[in-house]
Parts: structure tokens; C-alpha cells; sequence
């Protein structure tokens, strides 16, 4: 089913070996979470959520070059719409019981994010 003018919300972490443990830890509670709390229908629905994780590559463009020592997440989540994501931030901040400690950890990570975009392109 094409996305085509819904909204995505996408995040990539680049993370240090010592903060990988954290970071899977964090993301074990926020799919729980999501999975409690989120619409699945209607206006504020969550349409996708993905999170990936890999090591990071040392060339984007030549894989032969090998990794760093670095790990990339990628979260990306697609609502209907905004509303969607601003009640997803709503939420995120008033009953995520580890909000506070996700924002303790983006401040020891590279983060980049894309909040609100909406989906030009979408295939099936």
C-alpha cells in the first residue's frame, strides 16, 4: 500500500561500542511502548515502524573498505498524517517511561533527524 502523503519521522544514531548496550536497551522499551500506546487506524494511525541497526561503513559507497567501530540505527515510523506524529510526541513526552532516558543518551551520540516529512515517493 503506497504511503504517498503521509508524514515520516526518521532518526539515524551513529553510537560508540559503549553506548550500544544502552541503545539496545532504549529501543527494547520504546517498540513495547509504541506497540502499547500508538493508533493503529484512523487519522493519528501508525502506518510503518522499522528500526535497523548495523555497523557503521568506514565508505557508504565501497563496502569492500570495511566498518568502523561505530553502530547505525535507523529508526523510521510513517503516521497518517501529522497529527499522527505530534501525538506521538505528546505521548513520547507525558508516558514513555523512558523519554528521559533517551534524551540522556542522545547527548552522548550522533544523531540525524528528519521530523515531519511528508512522503513524496512511495511504492506498493
Amino acid at each position: 500500500m503506497s504511503q504517498k502523503g503521509s508524514t515520516q519521522f526518521a532518526i539515524i544514531f551513529t553510537v560508540g561500542p559503549e553506548h550500544v548496550a544502552e541503545g539496545d536497551r532504549i529501543f527494547k522499551s520504546h517498540v513495547a511502548w509504541i506497540s502499547r500506546t500508538h493508533h493503529r487506524d484512523g487519522e493519528k494511525a501508525l502506518l510503518q515502524y522499522n528500526l535497523s541497526r548495523a555497523p557503521q561503513m568506514t565508505n557508504p559507497m565501497d563496502p569492500s573498505e570495511g566498518t568502523t567501530e561505530n553502530t547505525c540505527y535507523v529508526l523510521t515510523e510513517v503516521y497518517a498524517n501529522a497529527v499522527g506524529l505530534q501525538d506521538h510526541w505528546e505521548q513520547a513526552m507525558g508516558n514513555w517511561e523512558d523519554f528521559g532516558a533517551l534524551n540522556e543518551w542522545l547527548g552522548k551520540v550522533d544523531v540525524q533527524m528528519v521530523n515531519g516529512a511528508e512522503v513524496v515517493h512511495s511504492l506498493w
